[in-house]
């Protein structure tokens, strides 16, 4: 600590003993120092309670791939007789048409694009779940990412379009970044270090949501500030307060409804 200080001083050992010596003109700084390290050390720091982690995390997962599955299945075959992806895809041009920001989260152009959403979206789904419970995480992640679609078809030029489910991803990824992030602030820890589950989440969000010129940057970004400002909200609030499973249900009915809601009045513009 001395060293870090730039303050001159020598360690004998003797034994068992050490020896510290100082030189004069610094015997008051150096005193001053060490009793301000000590006095550091002597305050126990917060610690945060023990989580509890919900059971149930991989329902939720199996439901998302579920929904992807089964709508890429009727996409493929043209289902009704509806062409899915131009009723359902993002259109920053016909802004007054809502349910596309949710059935574009559902709609993927080839099955690589679907496989590394299915991969990812189970994998950060998993962990919201794990934290917030199935039915909590999941709507939670379908609002901010619908949210965030919403906001890019505002800010797009009207020729813009989308489709998938990596803003849904991203807006996962951003959710556990907020709850980690508001958590560390709560603790006082150092900036830094109280930082660093949100800059870990904006480093994954530089490698994996900016790629070609065919990847919709803008989505994945407002899809991420999204879930890290929910997730801040639910750290701030403390949640989750209701650990019943009722809750769970509930919200992960409504989640599933809102997609199937979505499509109904999307299928019901087919010509």
């Amino acid at each position: 600590m001395l060293e870090a200080r730039n303050i001159e001083h020598e360690v004998e050992e003797s034994g068992d003993l050490a020896v510290l010596t100082v030189t004069p003109p610094w015997v008051h700084h150096a005193h001053e120092e060490i009793s301000r390290y000590s006095a550091e050390r002597g305050v126990p720091r917060p610690r945060a309670d023990p989580i509890e982690l919900f059971p149930g995390a991989a329902l939720g997962a199996i439901g998302y791939a579920l929904i992807l599955l089964l709508t890429a299945y009727c996409a493929g075959i043209n289902w009704l007789g509806a062409d899915w992806l131009a009723l359902g895809a993002l259109d920053a041009g016909v802004r007054r048409e809502w349910w596309r920001t949710v059935t574009a989260l559902t709609l993927h152009l080839d099955q690589e694009h679907l496989l590394g959403n299915l991969l990812f979206g189970v994998a950060a789904g998993i962990a919201a779940g794990r934290l917030l419970g199935p039915g909590v995480a999941w709507a939670s992640i379908l609002g901010a990412a619908a949210l965030a679609n919403y906001a890019e078809m505002l800010i797009a030029p009207s020729a813009h379009r989308a489709v998938g489910a990596s803003t849904a991803v991203f807006a996962a990824l951003g959710l556990l970044s907020g709850l980690a992030w508001r958590q560390r602030l709560t603790l006082r820890e150092r900036r830094w270090h109280a930082a660093a589950p949100l800059i870990a989440g904006v480093c994954l969000l530089t490698l994996l949501g900016a790629g070609s010129a065919h990847v919709d940057v803008l989505g994945h970004a407002l899809g991420f500030l999204f879930g890290v400002a929910v997730g801040c909200l639910y750290a701030r609030a403390g949640m989750p307060r209701n650990r019943g499973r009722s809750l769970q249900i509930g919200t992960g009915a409504a989640a599933a409804l809102l997609v199937f809601a979505a499509w109904c009045l999307a299928l019901s513009h087919a010509v």
